[in-house]
Order: C-alpha cells, then sequence, then structure tokens
C-alpha cells in the first residue's frame, strides 16, 4: 500500500515524528499492546528510508483525549515543527491518535500541504498536497470524529436509560447503602448514623432553620458521620464534629425524602479571556432534571415534607427586593422581614434609636434612581407592633393550653432525642473497643513492636469509652423531671392567659418572633403622617385579612423652616435653571432663607437636595425653536435689546417669564423671523395710519395684533422703521348694506 515514488530526499532530510498516544491513564495502564504497536512506528519510519538519529518520538500526550487539542503539548509541538518544515513525514497507528477533531485534523493537513510534508499510518503513506490523498485523509478524520460521537452516544444512552429505571449505582449520601437488587436502597447497618438523621430532620421542624440545627449539634456536643468509602459499598464511618454545610446538605439533598435522582447538573463549554475553551458545572433547577423519581426507596421523610422544607430554607435567605421573608434575627423588631410599605411595595428595613435601643422601621426608596428617589416613610415600631401583638394574641388564645403542653412534650423530646444520640456513642465507644482488644489478644506476646502499637490502640478506645460513658451519666442526672398532673394543671391555667407567656422575661424576642410567623405572613404599612395614623393590613395564613389603624404623632418641624410658597416656586425653577440664577430670581422677588438672609447659589443647592428636589439638567431633546435670553435674541433678530424690550412689552413679541422677577427668554421661531423684515409690503400700514383708518387707539391695535386679528411685520431697517399692520378694508354698517 506504500507508494515509495512519494517519498523523496527532501522528505528523508528532514525529521520523521511518530506520535504515541492513548485517551486514558487506564488505557496506558492496561493496553500495553496498543502503546507497544505505536513505539514500533519508530522501525517503520527506518524501513521507509529515514535514519534511526533522525527519528523522533512525541509520547508527551499518553492519557489526554484527542478530542481536542487544549493540554496537548505532544501535538502543539508537532505542529509547530510541521510549520517549520522541520518534518519529513508523521506517522500514527491511525488518524484518531492525532486528532479526534476535524478543526485540529484539517489544520494538521493544511500545514503538511504547505510545507510538502508526509502522513503515514498502519495502511500506508499519503501526501496531503494531492486531491485523492488529501479526499482519503479528510474521509478518515470524519470517520474517527464520528466514531467518537457513536461511542459516547451508546454510552450515555446507556447511562440514561438505566437511570431512568433507577437502576444505575452512583454515589450514595451517608445515611444508605446499595442493596443486592437492582436499583435497591436501604438504610445504613449503623443504628448510630441514622439516628443522627434522623436528628437533623427533627430538630429542623422544631427550629425551622438549618443553622440552629447546626448551633444545637455544636451545643450538645454531638458528633455526626462521615462517610470517605467508595460508592455503593458500607465502608467504615468517620465521626467528626458537625459542620453546616454538611448538614445543609442533607436537609436539601431529595435522596433522603426517597427520591432518585440523575441529571441535577449541566457541563457547559464557554470561552475565557484568553480564548481557550473552558468546562464549567451549572446547577439546574428541580423542573429541568433529567430523572426524578419520588419514592424509589424508603427515607428519612416524605416528599411533601422536603419540600416544604425546601421553601422554609428558601425563605430563611435574604429576600429579593419588593419581597417579605428572610431568617429569624436576634433584633427586638417583631416584624423584622414580615412587614412592608403600602406606598410602594418594597420591605421596609429596621433600624433602632437611642438608649433604649428603640425599633423602628423605614422604606429605603430613597436610595434609588441615583438618589432621586421616593422617601416613603420613616416610624417608630412601638405602638405599630403592640397593636400586630394584640391581634395576635386575641387569635391565639383559644389554642393557647394546648400549645402549652405541645411545648412541655417538646422539651423532653428535645432532651430523650440528645440522650439518644449519647446511647448510641457510648455503644459505638464499647463496640471499637472491644474490637481493639480482640486485635491486641490475637497477635503473638513475642511480637513486641506489634502488641505494642495495639496495647495503646486499645487503651486510647477505652479512654473514649470512658468518656462517653462520664457524659452519658451527666446527662442523665440533668434530665427534666417529669411533670406532675398538678403541675401540668397549673401550666393549664397559665397557659390560658398567653399575654403572660408572652410577656414573660424567659420568652426571648426570637421566640416571639417565631410565634408571630406561625400564623402571619406579612404586614401592610402605610403611614399617613399629616392624618395622624398608621393604617396596617394583617395578611394571616390562610387568606385572612385584618385591618388595623394605629394612631402616630404627627411630625412637628423642628427650629425656622423656609415657606411652602418658596419651596414650591423651587420646585418649578430647579426644572429650568442652576441654582446661581434661582438665588437671583428669588432675592428679585424679595424672599428670604428660614434665617432671614439673602439666598446664595450654596443655600439654595443645600435646600434643594434638603428637600429632595432634583438639580437642573439640560434637555436632551429641545422644543422646536431656541429659547434664548433677551440678549441673544437681539444678536439673532439683528435688533437693540432696547428695541426687543419695547416690542416684548407692547406684545408683540412673545416671551416666557416662570415667575415675576426671572429673565424673560424668547423662543425664536420660523413664524418670529418671518414677522421681523427689512421692507415692508405695500399693503402694510404705518401704525398712525391704521389707528386713523381703524378710528381705534394704539393699544387697541397692539391688542388686536397680539390675539391674531390683525397681521403685522416690523420693519427693522430704513428711516421709517418699526410696526407695520395689515389693513383690511371695513364692510359698511349692517344698515347701509340693507338700504
Amino acid at each position: 500500500m506504500t507508494d515509495p515514488s512519494k517519498i523523496k530526499l527532501s522528505h528523508t532530510q528532514r525529521a520523521a515524528c511518530v506520535y504515541v498516544r492513548q485517551s486514558t491513564p487506564g488505557q496506558v495502564e492496561h493496553n500495553r499492546e496498543s502503546t507497544a504497536r505505536q513505539y514500533a512506528l519508530a522501525e517503520r519510519a527506518c524501513q521507509l528510508g529515514w535514519p534511526k538519529e533522525q527519528v523522533v518520538i512525541i509520547d508527551e500526550d499518553l492519557g489526554l483525549s484527542g478530542s481536542s487539542s487544549d493540554k496537548r503539548s505532544g501535538f502543539a509541538r508537532l505542529t509547530s515543527e510541521v510549520a517549520l518544515a522541520h518534518v519529513g513525514i508523521v506517522l500514527g497507528l491511525e488518524v484518531s491518535r492525532l486528532a479526534r477533531n476535524n478543526a485540529d485534523w484539517y489544520r494538521l493537513l493544511e500545514l503538511c500541504g504547505v510545507t510538502d510534508t508526509l502522513i503515514g499510518d498502519n495502511d500506508g503513506v499519503y501526501h496531503p498536497a494531492l486531491f485523492n490523498d488529501r479526499l482519503l485523509l479528510g474521509l478518515k478524520g470524519t470517520m474517527s470524529e464520528a466514531e467518537l460521537h457513536i461511542i459516547r452516544a451508546r454510552l450515555d444512552g446507556g447511562i440514561r436509560n438505566k437511570a431512568a429505571r433507577g437502576e444505575l449505582r452512583r454515589g450514595l449520601p451517608v445515611g444508605f447503602v446499595w442493596g443486592e437488587q437492582d436499583g435497591e436502597v436501604l438504610f445504613h447497618p449503623d443504628a448510630a448514623v441514622t439516628g443522627a438523621i434522623r436528628t437533623v430532620f427533627e430538630r429542623f421542624a422544631e427550629f425551622g432553620s438549618a443553622r440552629r440545627v447546626w448551633l444545637w449539634f455544636r451545643s450538645e456536643g454531638l458528633a455526626f458521620p462521615l462517610q470517605t468509602t467508595p460508592a455503593g459499598m458500607p465502608g467504615p464511618i468517620r465521626w467528626v464534629a458537625p459542620t453546616y454545610t454538611a448538614l445543609h446538605h442533607i436537609l436539601t439533598n431529595p435522596v433522603y425524602a426517597g427520591a432518585y435522582t440523575y441529571g441535577k447538573t449541566k457541563y457547559e463549554r464557554y470561552v475565557d479571556e484568553h480564548g481557550a475553551v473552558q468546562k464549567r458545572i451549572r446547577h439546574l433547577p428541580m423542573e429541568q432534571w433529567a430523572v426524578l423519581i419520588p419514592d424509589h426507596h424508603p427515607g428519612f421523610i416524605d416528599w411533601a415534607t422536603f419540600q416544604a422544607n425546601q421553601a422554609r430554607l428558601d425563605s430563611n435567605t435574604r429576600p429579593r427586593p419588593h419581597q417579605p421573608g428572610g431568617a429569624v434575627r436576634e433584633g427586638s423588631a417583631l416584624l423584622q422581614g414580615i412587614v412592608s410599605c403600602g406606598h410602594c411595595g418594597r420591605r421596609l428595613h429596621t433600624h433602632y434609636r437611642g438608649r433604649n435601643s428603640t425599633p423602628g422601621y423605614h422604606c429605603s426608596g430613597q436610595a434609588l434612581v441615583n438618589g432621586r428617589g421616593v422617601y416613603c416613610l420613616n416610624v417608630s415600631g412601638l405602638a405599630i407592633e403592640q397593636a400586630v401583638t394584640n391581634a395576635f394574641l386575641e387569635a391565639v388564645t383559644p389554642a393557647a393550653v394546648e400549645a402549652v403542653r405541645l411545648t412541655v412534650e417538646q422539651l423532653q423530646a428535645n432532651h430523650d432525642a440528645a440522650l439518644s444520640q449519647w446511647r448510641l456513642e457510648v455503644e459505638r465507644a464499647r463496640y471499637e473497643a472491644e474490637k481493639a482488644e480482640r486485635h491486641y489478644r490475637t497477635v503473638e506476646p513475642e511480637n513486641r513492636l506489634v502488641a505494642r502499637g495495639l496495647e495503646t490502640e486499645w487503651e486510647n478506645r477505652l479512654r473514649d469509652l470512658a468518656a462517653a460513658e462520664a457524659e452519658l451519666r451527666c446527662r442523665e442526672q440533668q434530665r427534666p423531671r417529669t411533670l406532675s398532673p398538678e403541675q401540668l394543671r397549673h401550666i393549664q391555667i397559665l397557659g390560658s392567659d398567653i399575654r403572660q407567656v408572652w410577656t414573660a422575661t424567659t420568652t426571648t424576642d426570637r421566640d416571639r418572633k417565631e410565634l408571630l410567623r406561625t400564623l402571619l405572613e406579612e404586614v401592610i404599612l402605610n403611614l399617613k403622617r399629616a392624618e395622624g395614623h398608621a393604617h396596617l393590613t394583617l395578611r394571616w395564613r390562610g387568606g385572612a385579612i385584618t385591618v388595623l389603624d394605629v394612631p402616630v404623632p404627627r411630625f412637628k418641624p423642628m427650629g425656622p423652616r423656609t415657606d411652602e410658597d418658596t419651596i414650591s416656586l423651587l420646585r418649578r425653577l430647579a426644572a429650568l435653571y442652576p441654582d446661581e440664577v434661582i438665588a437671583g430670581i428669588l432675592n428679585r422677588q424679595g424672599r428670604k432663607t428660614a434665617t432671614g438672609e439673602r439666598f446664595t447659589a450654596n443655600q439654595v443647592g443645600s435646600l434643594r437636595r434638603y428637600r429632595g428636589i432634583p438639580r437642573f439638567q439640560p434637555p436632551a431633546t429641545p422644543p422646536s425653536g431656541e429659547l434664548v435670553s433677551i440678549r441673544k435674541a437681539a444678536q439673532i433678530l439683528e435688533m437693540n435689546t432696547s428695541t426687543v424690550h419695547r416690542w416684548l412689552a407692547d406684545g408683540f413679541i412673545a416671551g416666557e417669564q416662570v415667575t415675576p422677577g426671572a429673565p424673560w427668554q424668547i423662543r425664536i421661531t420660523d413664524e418670529l423671523r418671518a414677522c421681523i423684515v427689512p421692507q415692508a409690503p405695500p399693503e402694510y400700514l404705518p401704525m398712525l395710519e391704521t389707528t386713523r383708518k381703524l378710528g381705534v387707539s394704539r393699544q387697541t391695535v397692539l391688542q388686536r395684533v397680539k390675539r391674531g386679528e390683525l397681521e403685522a411685520v416690523l420693519v427693522r431697517q430704513g428711516r421709517r422703521k418699526g410696526l407695520r399692520i395689515k389693513v383690511v378694508d371695513q364692510q359698511p354698517p349692517l344698515f347701509e348694506q340693507l338700504s
């Protein structure tokens, strides 16, 4: 199959590169025959006419996939040598060894064709510059890439098909092991492991916060199981101090709810800032998971409880804008996270003032729109919280007795749960001590090197057992006493008055917030300071609505204040003029500041910022016609400023003035330009002749011109410059027409 005529002297004078590659480290370790065949291509190069010292073996890419040239330093080295015309022939066992990607393969073919480099494989020698050889090499490259795609499709299809049945064995979280049957998932045989997992869900049902569950484990000194063995094998368990991440993973993993999942993540390819193709993992939402099989195996909780736990965890995170929620904090503001603004709908923030840290609520709308947002409200929370508390206590009073009984039972259950975990800890420590003893007794007494180490291990296990038993005895002594029927009756009598429990010193602010959130979903606060009350809308869980009006003190300004008429005028002027112009207008009108002084640009700016008035900004798209000052208008119209003032006073030229004292501005339009001409038409008469012909005064003529009843032009040149009016011959009186 090898055509010796393709091999020229120019080829043998250059190097012969043998490219060696295996796709994975496992293939390098186990498929040694394929690796040996690739190294044997060096002898093939010698048979084709290359001296042995000119044969170069490139094997840096062993264990790397050929689907891409990224991270293949050997292929990059080969490509650069070919581009420099240092290579006469490239030898590979087959095309797939060089590249599984057509982009890389055709780039190598193009370089070989340009630099007159041959390509050889197990079937023969090819010259990429020849059409037939290039066509054949292109087909081989396409088949190599298609082969990789088919292999991947088969493997992925088999995996997905098995996962769809819930039989694909993958890593299980701690607390589960694979059974003998296909897809069978069982609880871990160690009761201490399953007991620790169940305690996590029980404490979360009580506390409602993953962080509080973690703090409870730390306060009780309980250890947590950690599994580091391969997936599917019930190997040894390491007991370590619990971490927040481990507990949060248990609460959010659907496997603990008896569900089988697959395809929760997705690999994505992207181009980084250096132009290299990278991969990343993106977590998908639950509705986009490839496989989700509820009730696949027995779980620690059911699916409905798992979904409720996820909703609770989501509500504990920092809420998004305009949404209530958030985890309960330690502050005294009872409505933290559940009160929203009735004006803009944003969630209210809490603050504390004074020596007693009195809670209050405010809306952060002023921080929006580049500092020009609307400041909705800022109110003290004492009266509002008291009204909400009264409404809540009235709603829960019928269930107070039952709540007291459940609270007592819950306290006892919490202690029993921690105690059961310590009993399992003692049992596990006793097993470890007995196992260490058995290991020690099986060794020969003469082998002191081994016996000494086993003896030390046995002593350590006995020391752990003694510490666990001492801790268990201490906790059993601290067990809360069981309440007698008489004590329970007194507590129930006290529980009937839930208000005393609410105001008790032992009830923390966190407890009060938790109680509020059991029934209250949201509080909408609409402050009406001018009317002296706050309008509250309480939205209870289940859809019920309660409306309350709480009196609040009216706002009483302290110290001198600028009159509202000046503030209103400032709002109008700020949209048209800068601060220094506004100060001049206010001074010309005789207005004074709150302290009785003349206005300056700094005082106008301070007053404007205090009142939340935006500063003047020129419009992006000005209206039709340019609005200019009188001086600029005189230059445009080729007139004196005194003439412009005179015709502005007469009403012939229209001007704009925001307020008395503000500078006049004239809008230069095409109509105004047409009314000012160098020479008047013949039919237009001077003012004196017009008054005689119409029989009216000069002011009457000007009023008719201003109203548009008479057409007029202004002559700005010549000896008889001035106003010219077009007078239409009047019709005779009505009685003369009839006669």
